[in-house]
């Protein structure tokens, strides 16, 4: 091996935008195309409403004005506006921001001066104008380049700041932005900013109560065991009621930031739940008991606040302020008294809590047996060599990996040995697994979670993915469904949709369930392969080859060779999130497609059904009219 010389031309130093634009995972997370509601385009949009919000926060401006529209985004609040002498340099110099003085922004998300520097690099076209007691200025830029950088002048306009971006189509590849991913975000900002009024291409987005209003969109009261218990203090506010389903569901929130892998002060708040219940009760219930089916929701303002990486996803350990209490104390105190103070008064609460207790307890006991048997059945059919090929890196590790590798942990459930051999052979044995399924899962809609313990094929799963206990210790930051694009295929994936909405819906509920996007067509000639994912795509193919091409239907995964496939899982990766509409109720969904037949989805499926009936009579139409074309160019080519 040739001897690689180590100089001083090796060393480079980059500017911060090559920094930003080379290495964009470490300021925005993962790129995608817009299919997951953590993909970076909305981190783009998150960093620039941050900073308008940050304004609400310190009391300056009561709306702030979102518009997207053919991928651009414009963005307008009315708060302070930026000191116009330092418009290019808050948007182009890294580590310059009024966040870094305490007094101006005491209680912010983004201390680290890097937010809209990373908008600003990473778009097509940037521009930030600040309107400041009279006069303006503004400023435009390219991938970080600065374009124009116009003087002050006068202007009508009420004082704020207004951002337009549109993201680097070069970084950002097919990027679409998704409406309800967008409003999602909106409404967590209006939840945690009572009387702040967002305008969303002309819709109105607003809320009066909070975290009340976040638990109450969220829920169906009637299958609430109480009424929402809502207190607010000084930097907290916290909600909660227990509901019927599985598992917990959580929504926690750092100085306006969704913590969507929570942190401290999530693990606080349960913890602050079961010391209050049980100090309460004056009885030492099992955690489990008081936790499960728990909806609650927490929103707290610190200081300084410490996250374990840039797109600020889970709180670290810190302190509320400089000189003031650990966010844990600080938490366990507040609820503690506050929860306590309104059991005491509202005894018909207090009575459903403990009456929902006995019978988790009730519960959990009477499936302890058949545990412990499906257990015992796990280690005899030798789960890590028979049923899952697993990675190395994992969500839960302590050490050893960065936070990018393990959000990119990932476990593909897959139907028979065939798939799941591709699959293996492709994958990257670093952050993928691979989990075999043997025929077609039971249909579990309606049935207890005993089931899952006497049903080896559901216990096997819950074991590959160590969530017995719920989602806390999840290995896999990505579980996704890869089954084949027939009928057989979808119908196992229904089944799984169903038993991890029935007993897992908190997996759900926090973006780690995903259908993997494979194509459904090889279309190929000597020189070139187009691999295509719908009907259209196939057509749009064939007309640009020449000649007959060859065409292959992939019916099954197995029938994709690990070479191509290495590239379906890889940097060109398809996944749709599965995501929960703020106003879906679980078991309505499950009971109208996995229930008894209905009227109502016999009319569904005859309607859709007439629909796809005259798209494939418009498609056969398209493609006689394209082949008449094709022959008739060859007739021209043999008359040459």
């Amino acid at each position: 091996m040739a001897e690689v010389k180590y100089t001083e031309d090796n060393i480079r130093s980059l500017d911060w935008k090559e920094h930003i634009r080379m290495r964009p995972g470490m300021y925005i997370g993962k790129l995608g195309d817009g299919s997951s509601e953590d993909d970076g385009i909305y981190i783009l949009v998150k960093e620039v409403i941050d900073n308008s919000i940050d304004e609400y926060v310190m009391g300056h401006g009561k709306k702030i004005e979102i518009k997207i529209q053919d991928g651009e985004v414009h963005i307008r609040d009315f708060g302070r506006g930026i000191p116009l002498g330092k418009v290019v340099d808050c948007v182009s110099k890294i580590n310059t921001g009024g966040k870094y003085d305490s007094k101006a922004f005491k209680k912010s998300v983004g201390l680290n001066g890097v937010g809209t520097k990373a908008v600003n690099a990473l778009s097509d076209y940037f521009k930030v104008e600040a309107y400041r007691d009279g006069k303006s200025k503004a400023a435009e830029f390219n991938r970080g380049e600065i374009l124009k950088d116009g003087k002050q002048v006068k202007s009508k306009e009420e004082n704020g700041t207004l951002m337009v971006f549109k993201p680097d189509a070069s970084i950002f590849k097919n990027y679409k932005f998704r409406k309800d991913f967008i409003e999602n975000r909106l409404w967590n900002y209006a939840y945690l900013n009572a009387g702040l009024r967002l305008n969303f291409n002309g819709n109105s987005i607003y809320s009066k109560n909070g975290l009340l209003d976040l638990l109450t969109r969220k829920t169906d009261p009637e299958k609430l065991r109480y009424p929402i218990i809502h207190l607010k203090g000084d930097d907290i506010e916290v909600a909660l009621s227990h509901g019927e389903q599985y598992g917990e569901e959580y929504y926690s929130f750092v100085n306006g930031q969704n913590t969507t892998m929570g942190g401290t002060h999530l693990q606080s708040f349960r913890e602050a739940i079961v010391k209050t219940v049980r100090e309460h009760f004056n009885k030492n219930y099992d955690a489990r008991d008081i936790q499960t089916s728990i909806i609650g929701a927490i929103s707290v303002r610190v200081e300084e606040p410490v996250f374990e990486s840039q797109t600020k996803t889970k709180l670290g350990s810190v302190n509320m302020g400089p000189k003031g209490p650990t966010v844990r104390s600080f938490i366990v105190d507040f609820v503690k008294k506050e929860l306590d103070n309104f059991l005491h008064k509202n005894k018909e609460v207090a009575e459903s809590i403990q009456k929902k207790i006995v019978q988790s307890e009730r519960e959990r006991k009477d499936i302890a047996g058949i545990k412990k048997l499906a257990n015992e059945r796990a280690k005899k059919a030798n789960l890590h060599n028979k049923k899952l090929r697993d990675c190395r890196v994992h969500l839960t590790d302590k050490r050893g990996s960065d936070m990018e590798e393990k959000l990119a942990s990932s476990i593909f459930i897959t139907e028979g040995d065939s798939a799941s051999g591709s699959i293996t052979k492709a994958r990257n044995v670093r952050t993928q697994a691979v989990f075999s399924l043997r025929g077609k899962p039971l249909n579990c809609f309606g049935m207890t979670k005993k089931v899952v313990y006497q049903n080896e094929e559901l216990n096997l799963l819950q074991h590959a993915l160590d969530i017995e206990d719920g989602i806390d210790n999840l290995r896999f930051n990505n579980v996704i469904i890869a089954t084949d694009a027939d009928v057989d295929g979808m119908h196992i994936r229904l089944l799984l949709l169903t038993f991890f909405l029935q007993f897992f819906p908190d997996l759900v509920r926090q973006g780690h369930l995903y259908i993997l996007d494979t194509p459904l067509f090889r279309v190929r000639d000597k020189n070139k392969t187009f691999y295509c994912y719908s009907e259209k795509e196939k057509q749009d193919a064939i007309a640009q080859l020449r000649g007959k091409p060859e065409i292959t239907r992939f019916k099954g995964l197995g029938e994709i060779s690990p070479n191509e496939f290495e590239d379906f899982i890889g940097k060109n990766i398809k996944l749709d999130q599965v995501v929960l509409g703020d106003k879906v109720k679980i078991e309505e969904l499950l009971n109208y497609y996995m229930g008894k037949n209905t009227p109502e989805r016999q009319v569904f499926i005859i309607d859709n059904l007439k629909v796809e009936i005259d798209e494939l009579e418009e498609l056969n139409k398209s493609v006689i009219d394209l082949e008449e074309s094709v022959e008739e160019h060859l007739d021209e080519e043999v008359e040459v």
